[in-house]
């Protein structure tokens, strides 16, 4: 009888999938009221808040198209890791969508210093407030989740910009009701654009490693090769490969030569364990082969 299993647990995208869903409608429901506020007030600081949130509702519902579509796609002869990149997708294109939001505010900006408009600062407050709320309700059902997924950690950055957004306003709104300065709202309403710009950088950059299949961060692989080798009856290892397919996949290939006295079966177990206990790669593919083998070489590319 075997334990040998390639079943994997719930996903950390798929585990906060009804937190995303409240998340969404919340977020969602304000969008409407803070556009229509921003129109009214005539304040960029609030419309750019409200552009931002339009881009958390996207972000969103991206987040979780995603993961409703990995979770039913399963696999097929075409699909063999099913479509669990589409979490990394979503991932990318909310880091597009803040750096779209955060060039318009900027650009938005610079043309209300030249021309500062007419501000109602009483209904901006009132409404900057509510937003800050829904915001905090956001980043708090999200956070955990942050931690565990990128996908999640997209739709977590684009709350917490927008949290960031709505302080910003309130602070615009303070100073401009009690001092009459109108340049408080551009001023905020840039540094919200520029807050967002190295987060959406660095989602991206998360995204875009993980797409071309590059080593996850923290992975040494002439460590894992040293301590792959340093199992008793292996010669070699070889023609090694380590990528993240979505988070908390990591995955990994290798060739592993062994000595023509070694037990080839302890070996893959060994290595097996090394792999998911010391590196956290639960799903790995070894190719064990002895010193003997001829056939074997490794690609050019």
């Amino acid at each position: 009888m075997s334990d040998h299993s390639h079943g994997s647990p719930l996903r950390a995208g798929a585990r906060y999938k009804k937190r995303l869903i409240w998340v969404f409608a919340l977020v969602v429901v304000f969008m409407v009221a803070e556009i229509v506020a921003g129109i009214l007030t005539n304040s960029l600081a609030l419309l750019s808040d409200a552009g931002h949130m339009a881009t958390d509702a996207l972000g969103l519902g991206m987040a979780l198209g995603a993961i409703v579509a990995a979770d039913k796609a399963g696999h097929n002869n075409q699909r063999t890791f099913g479509l669990y990149r589409l979490e990394i997708l979503a991932a990318l294109a909310n880091a597009v969508l803040l750096f779209g939001v955060a060039g318009y505010v900027l650009y938005e900006a610079v043309q209300r210093f030249q021309e500062p408009p007419e501000i109602l600062s009483g209904p901006m407050l009132v409404v900057a407030v509510l937003g800050l709320l829904v915001n905090v309700i956001g980043w708090w059902l999200l956070r955990e989740g942050a931690a565990e997924s990128i996908n999640v950690e997209g739709a977590y950055l684009e709350v917490v910009a927008d949290l960031i957004g709505s302080v910003g306003v309130i602070a615009a709104a303070l100073i401009i009701r009690f001092t009459g300065w109108t340049y408080a709202d551009p001023i905020f309403g840039a540094a919200i654009g520029l807050f967002i710009l190295p987060r959406a950088w660095r989602l991206g950059r998360r995204a875009v490693r993980i797409l071309v299949q590059a080593a996850p961060a923290g992975i040494d692989l002439d460590q894992i090769r040293r301590r792959l080798e340093g199992i008793p009856g292996v010669r070699d290892a070889h023609d090694l490969h380590v990528w993240t397919l979505t988070s908390e996949m990591e995955v990994a290939s290798v060739h592993v030569m062994t000595r023509a006295d070694a037990d080839a079966h302890e070996v893959l177990d060994r290595a097996t364990g090394l792999l998911r206990d010391e590196f956290g790669i639960a799903h790995a593919t070894l190719q064990v082969e002895p010193e003997t083998h001829q056939q074997c070489a490794e690609t050019s590319w």
